[in-house]
């Protein structure tokens, strides 16, 4: 579904990412796990068209999507839900849910019962300002808005970021049941053992390059990855 190829993005004259290269399946969860600055958010942004990699090659279903704008990036079945939720606290948690389908010009009555179903405390404040949520609603806010552009691939930066372990396990629980709707998921995320424990594969980024990479699965038994990663 989407290939990576020897991307390089640069800030002034730092290489944050240096001719990495990946694949992620149609129907997989696929995880890139790293410390901070290793580059995992500036992969993301270049893929949302939100930064223009210095080089190398992006490609969706098969077309090339490189340095294509955000709005044209959603309008190919891309979403990002970006670190830090990003959510507007001023307005109502249905107004932020509708404001992830601006780009849409047929019902949304379906789409947002299936949000609504996927998160209930949502539907029980459908008309509280987003502001006043808990951290965890307002990952959860986030997450619904991302899915109401219908997306093919959902790019998630950190979900876990400052959330209790109970809420923390709530979700990745939420990530597998999107998956199993039939959306493609490529996460960041530092909870690496939470992380690779859902995905069906994953990179290991240090300082802007892929270091390793295999299975869930794989990387978990990995001697190196347990000492970095796991805290083992």
């Amino acid at each position: 579904m989407l290939k990576i190829n020897n991307l390089n993005i640069n800030y002034g004259g730092i290489n944050a990412v240096r001719d990495v290269s990946f694949e992620v399946e149609e129907g997989s969860i696929v995880t890139l796990v790293g410390a901070n600055g290793a580059g995992k958010s500036s992969i993301l942004r270049s893929i949302a068209g939100v930064v223009t990699p210095r080089s190398g090659s992006i490609e969706f279903l098969g077309e090339d999507i490189t340095g294509l704008s955000a709005e044209k990036v959603v309008k190919t079945g891309i979403t990002l839900v970006p670190e830090g939720r990003r959510i507007f606290p001023d307005l109502t948690v249905l107004e932020n849910i509708r404001i992830g389908a601006y780009l849409r010009k047929d019902s949304l009555d379906e789409d947002i019962k299936w949000v609504y179903d996927l998160f209930p405390r949502l539907k029980e404040r459908s008309w509280q300002m987003a502001g006043t949520l808990s951290g965890g609603e307002q990952q959860m806010l986030a997450v619904a808005r991302a899915l109401m552009s219908r997306p093919k691939l959902m790019m998630m930066d950190e979900p876990s970021l400052g959330l209790a372990p109970l809420i923390v396990r709530d979700i990745f629980s939420i990530i597998k049941e999107i998956n199993k709707n039939g959306v493609t998921i490529l996460l960041i995320e530092q909870n690496a053992n939470m992380a690779l424990k859902t995905a069906d594969r994953g990179y290991v980024l240090e300082t802007g390059r892929i270091s390793l990479s295999g299975t869930g699965a794989e990387l978990l038994a990995n001697e190196d990855v347990k000492k970095a990663y796991l805290g083992k």
